[in-house]
């Protein structure tokens, strides 16, 4: 899953480095509001990929932890 969100993260970057300088944020009518919503639109990709790489749920591990059958709780139970 990691390794999703750091792809994603690197495509995201390599499309910007390709696309800032060809993008005209001052031109006037349609370029320039192209050019601001891509931008705006490429901000958030990396916004939303930098939070779910941080923000990664933590995997509980079950190492150590022996398998309690339901004969055995109900028997530790009655004691």
């Amino acid at each position: 899953m990691k390794n999703r969100y750091l792809l994603c993260l690197l495509l995201c970057a390599a499309l910007l480095y390709f696309a800032v300088p060809r993008l005209t944020i001052s031109a006037s009518g349609l370029e320039g509001m192209f050019a601001i919503s891509w931008l705006i639109f490429a901000f958030i990709v990396i916004a939303g990929n930098l939070s779910a790489l941080l923000f990664l749920p933590k995997r509980k591990d079950s190492v150590g932890k022996k398998q309690v059958s339901p004969s055995e709780v109900k028997r530790l139970r009655a004691r």
